[in-house]
């Protein structure tokens, strides 16, 4: 029995011993010190902030039209027996330059008809002032004649005669010259509804026509774009001293530029949009067409322009990318932190924007988009020259997009 108890205790012992040592072993292990993991930093990119004298450029479009467009109508009656080649849709005409000619041979009647009738009332005048001449002459001695015994009266409706057959003969020279019809302007046919051997009415439109000389745009402005052009409403310039306006356009597949000048401002506001108007004036832009590269700045053609405005002093330039909702813009830290600043915009393109306070010369400003910004959080910028294509996908997966405008 004493053997058997002996057999028994033995495992036990060797137990007991082996869970002391585990006990004694795990009460004195040494405690790791505790790590703290900081969050990764997210990957941006960014643009200098600089301070520079700025002239400050508004953006605006519109249609071209001619300073100059009327119908053509011509205004006497008759058959077109002539007309000039140019008499088409887009032909070039001189100022004063016959488009086309009527059949003159009842005018050049009438003419002739006028001219006898004046002779004939210079005749029946040259005999009322002899009539009278002779009757002074034989009532010389008498006391107070009357004026009908001096011929006066007859004197008279010769005079008055006269002056109806000259007017007779004035009229049938104009409408004889108005069987030759032109336009006191150079200029392009827009249209035309005749042609030879067609009978035309007098008033009756025919056709039309606009000058070549000048073209304006009108460009519809903010009240923020009229403050950065620095003029009032209803401002005019002074011939050749407007604002300098650079066009531009794509026709037939190609960006074409143009030049011109801001000439005046309307002196009313749009109550329909509420925007002020302003009219640019670009001179002879069907100029050079001899080469096949030169593009007029055709009537129709819609441009954009871009107007040279005032000169703002020192002012501190980031990218439009920079500009947040709310006028905030956000600054990357020396520390690594994102700062939410307020600003103060002078003014604001699609390429750039001015800022006159919120952020200095030389500042880190982010131009691509953060989610869910907070005040503080670690970024890092994303170096855009050898970043490459890792640095680029990166900032996507992150939700940086260049160029975008969002918070």
């Amino acid at each position: 029995m004493l053997t058997r108890l002996k057999s028994a205790a033995v495992p036990l012992a060797v137990l007991a011993v082996g869970i002391g040592i585990f006990v004694l072993l795990n009460a004195t292990k040494p405690t790791p010190d505790a790590a703290t993991e900081l969050p990764r930093a997210l990957s941006v990119y960014v643009e200098t902030a600089s301070e520079r004298d700025a002239q400050l450029r508004v953006q605006a479009n519109g249609e071209v039209r001619a300073r100059i467009r009327s119908d053509i109508v011509p205004q006497v009656n008759g058959r077109i027996i002539e007309v000039s080649p140019e008499f088409i849709e887009g032909g070039a005409f001189a100022a004063n330059e016959t488009l086309f000619v009527i059949e003159d041979t009842d005018y050049q009647s009438a003419l002739n008809e006028a001219k006898a009738r004046v002779a004939s009332a210079q005749v029946d005048l040259e005999q009322a002032l002899a009539d009278a001449d002779v009757a002074r002459k034989q009532l010389a001695g008498q006391a107070n004649p009357s004026p009908l015994a001096l011929k006066k009266p007859q004197v008279a409706r010769a005079e008055a005669g006269l002056e109806a057959a000259l007017a007779s003969l004035s009229l049938a020279k104009t409408n004889l010259a108005r069987t030759r019809v032109s336009l006191p302007y150079a200029g392009r046919i827009a249209t035309t509804t005749v042609d030879l051997g067609q009978f035309v009415s007098a008033g009756k439109v025919v056709g039309s026509a606009f000058s070549t000389d000048s073209v304006e745009v009108r460009l519809p402005l903010t009240d923020a774009q009229l403050g950065a052009l620095g003029v009032p409403i209803g401002y005019r310039f002074e011939e050749g001293q407007g604002l300098p306006v650079d066009f531009s356009a794509e026709v037939a597949g190609k960006i074409y530029r143009w030049s011109g000048e801001l000439t005046r401002i309307d002196a009313l506001i749009d109550p329909a949009t509420r925007v002020i108007y302003a009219t640019a004036e670009v001179k002879d832009p069907y100029k050079n067409l001899t080469s096949r590269d030169a593009m007029p700045l055709a009537v129709g053609l819609y441009v954009n322009a871009s107007i040279a405005g005032r000169i703002v002093d020192d002012a501190i330039e980031i990218p439009a990318e920079g500009l947040r909702a709310g006028s905030r813009v956000f600054v990357l830290t020396e520390e690594g932190q994102l700062s939410i600043r307020n600003v103060n915009v002078i003014h604001n393109t699609a390429y750039q924007t001015l800022l006159s306070s919120g952020v200095s010369q030389g500042e880190n400003v982010i131009v691509s988009a953060i989610r869910n910004p907070i005040a503080g959080m670690r970024l890092e910028s994303i170096d855009s020259k050898s970043g490459g294509q890792e640095g680029q996908q990166e900032g996507q997966q992150e939700g940086g997009v260049i160029g975008a405008l969002a918070d």
